[in-house]
């Protein structure tokens, strides 16, 4: 069971707090001193994980190596022992499996696998709809795959890679967090592995331990301080995942705010006061402390422009842009057939009745399409119970597109800007630096 924040004491001065984040191309850590102010950086590159008939795996020794190459290079730019606490953020969803001692028993299962589909059906008899274990990528699903083709793999407990890399640290294992614990079907409303993942045949015993993200873990581990150049005293704190390490990065703390990441697809977020659960269109919430982050994933976004334009084509045109004349075009752009959220419609394509001899009038109604998918995401959002959004951050490959800043703000009806700090480990090492979401973010 998770137990009450506790605030860790403020740094002395010198001290630091160290977030990293492993991430599906590599390991960042950014180190912040007692104000919240990043004073070092270090990236150590990784390969792609393997990819196979739906399968997505990577050797956890990667993740390992990689970060023990970062901490090298951090140790150029400052002193190690100067770093007072540590979280880590990891993809949301992948695992591994351990043995007795914490070493892997085979690779670590990405976040992406598909191989649960089987085993999504089971899952889906008897999960409630506001689970967040549903669907074939889910990590309960791919658990219950993994343990389906291998026998021994049935009596090995299962750990998320944030947690591994924070168990090598510390050297201590079998706890996770709240957030990424929620694909394996943790119940975040009552704190706790509900007890039908049991007649499933996974075993609550073979789950880790939750905790609330910031939590402390333990101390570094002797042999760990002496490898990385670490103080002995240095804490390890609970982590959490690539997403919501993204969104702390913001600076986003108040109930109605909201953050858009604009890649490949475009991810909306907001934080509320209660969950919000739409088993159809995709929406979960996550728990921040005594608030809720909630959130929805459109198939529009960076894809559906690139389908028409390249990125240096777009840099082209946009001095052409007319934000505050709109084109009336009132497109959806998708890059491929079928959407999920704010609009559920696996038939749903993007056809153009008549495109404008102009590219940049095309393009701005482009941008114009992708806003009002936004804005529409953000209604679907409020009727399903979350506060509409009171001011929008932005993350992601558009945020710095001035231009379309100014459409999405006259389509938002709302201030949008783009967050000062967008480095995911940032985030994580904010949760290490108070011990939780930073204040007012996971606040009741």
């Amino acid at each position: 069971m998770a137990g009450a924040r506790k605030d860790p004491p403020p740094l002395a001065s010198g001290e630091l707090c160290l977030g990293i984040d492993i991430g599906t191309n590599g390991a960042r850590m950014i180190a912040v001193d007692g104000e919240g102010h990043a004073v070092a950086r270090a990236v150590q590159p990784m390969p792609p994980p393997e990819r196979q008939a739906g399968r997505a795996e990577q050797d956890p020794q990667i993740w390992w190596q990689a970060v023990l190459r970062a901490f090298a290079l951090l140790a150029g730019e400052i002193d190690l022992s100067r770093v007072r606490r540590i979280a880590v953020d990891g993809t949301s969803g992948t695992f591994l499996l351990l043995d007795e001692t914490g070493n892997p028993r085979g690779p670590g299962i990405m976040y992406n696998d598909a191989r649960g589909g089987a085993a999504a059906k089971r899952i889906a008899a008897v999960a409630p709809g506001d689970s967040g274990a549903h669907g074939a990528t889910s990590a309960l699903a791919r658990l219950m795959a993994v343990r389906d083709a291998d026998e021994d793999a049935r009596v090995l407990p299962a750990l998320h890679q944030a947690d591994w890399i924070a168990g090598r640290l510390a050297g201590r294992f079998g706890v996770s967090d709240e957030n990424n614990a929620l694909k394996m079907g943790y119940d975040p409303v009552a704190r706790a592995w509900p007890g039908w993942i049991e007649s499933l045949g996974v075993a609550r015993t073979l789950l880790p331990e939750v905790r609330p993200p910031g939590a402390l873990l333990g101390p570094v581990a002797p042999a760990m301080a002496r490898l990385t150049g670490l103080s002995p005293g240095a804490e390890i704190r609970i982590g959490t995942t690539d997403g919501i390490a993204a969104f702390l990065a913001t600076g986003a703390a108040g109930i109605g705010d909201a953050v858009t990441s604009r890649g490949t697809t475009l991810v909306v977020k907001v934080l509320a006061e209660r969950p919000v659960f739409d088993l159809e269109s995709g929406v979960y919430s996550h728990r921040l402390g005594e608030r809720w982050l909630a959130g929805g994933a459109s198939n529009s976004g960076g894809a559906a422009l690139l389908a028409h334009f390249t990125a240096e084509r777009i840099v082209q045109l946009t001095p052409a842009l007319k934000p505050e004349r709109p084109t009336g075009l009132h497109y959806y752009p998708l890059p491929a057939k079928g959407e999920r959220f704010p609009i559920r419609d696996p038939e749903k394509s993007f056809e153009i009745a008549r495109r404008p001899a102009d590219d940049a009038v095309f393009l701005q109604g482009l941008l114009e399409g992708v806003a009002e998918v936004e804005a529409l995401a953000y209604r679907r959002l409020a009727e399903l119970g979350a506060p509409a959004p009171r001011r929008v951050l932005t993350v992601g490959g558009g945020a710095r597109n001035e231009a379309w800043t100014r459409i999405r703000s006259r389509c938002l009806r709302v201030p949008v800007r783009m967050a000062v700090e967008t480095e995911t480990a940032y985030g994580t090492a904010l949760l290490a630096l108070h011990g939780g979401p930073p204040p007012g973010a996971g606040a009741a």
